[in-house]
């Protein structure tokens, strides 16, 4: 594989995440000039507070994939790191990235640990950790980065309203094989405490099946959210 060496820019969409965000802020205080908040019409203080922490916001309508390849069309970056604002990068995370690259890498995630103390969650995190390097395939909880010709050649996220992470991630595997990042991301366990630790599961394995099996993603979106 080609060496490659970028510069890096972050791109994080964000919407009514006010309760999430200065932990967020905090770590990537010291890469601030690299960072880019896509706003997707917060009605709370989203917004406010990324102002006030000095980082740049920009809008645009509302919707993930969207969001990101918004961003992604105003950073001036080789490569694009997509964060989630409920997610904690480790320090060296941009080192990792950049040792990455140096081995040829065009693409790649990070493992996640997911923010619960439970011990239920140590093996729900192993288990996602081996899944997505064993298949190639990341959530955008693991913070796919990419460079910027090969998310343009495959012309960013796909838009739609649910599972862009899983389909972007099926284009960029036919490239190569993405980076497996053993640093682990601190991932808000949020979602799986407020609706049930196996409930949350079996929800996301039936609607990752009913993609898969060409499920229309409007349908998914509407039933995860409902």
């Amino acid at each position: 594989m080609q060496e490659w060496i970028p510069t890096i820019g972050i791109v994080i969409p964000v919407k009514n995440e006010a309760s999430q965000l200065l932990s967020l802020l905090d770590v990537l205080e010291k890469v601030r000039e690299k960072v880019l908040l896509v706003d997707g019409g917060s009605s709370d203080e989203t917004v406010s507070i990324c102002e006030q922490a000095g980082f740049s916001v920009i809008q645009t309508a509302p919707g993930r994939a969207g969001q990101m390849n918004h961003g992604a069309s105003h950073v001036n970056a080789d490569c694009l790191w997509f964060l989630h604002a409920d997610c904690l990068p480790p320090d060296d995370a941009i080192e990792q990235i950049m040792q990455s690259c140096r081995q040829g890498y065009l693409w790649g995630r990070f493992d996640v640990r997911l923010s619960s103390k439970r011990p239920v969650f140590r093996i729900i995190e192993k288990m996602m950790n081996w899944r997505s390097c064993l298949t190639q395939v990341a959530t955008g909880d693991q913070g796919i980065f990419v460079s910027r010709v090969l998310f343009e050649e495959i012309g960013g996220f796909p838009e739609i309203p649910l599972m862009e992470d899983i389909a972007i991630s099926k284009l960029l595997r036919r490239h190569g094989r993405g980076a497996c990042i053993h640093a682990r991301l601190n991932v808000s366990s949020r979602r799986w405490e407020s609706r049930g630790l196996f409930q949350t599961v079996l929800l996301m394995w039936w609607l990752r099946l009913r993609y898969v099996f060409g499920a229309d993603p409007a349908d998914l979106h509407r039933t995860y959210y409902d």
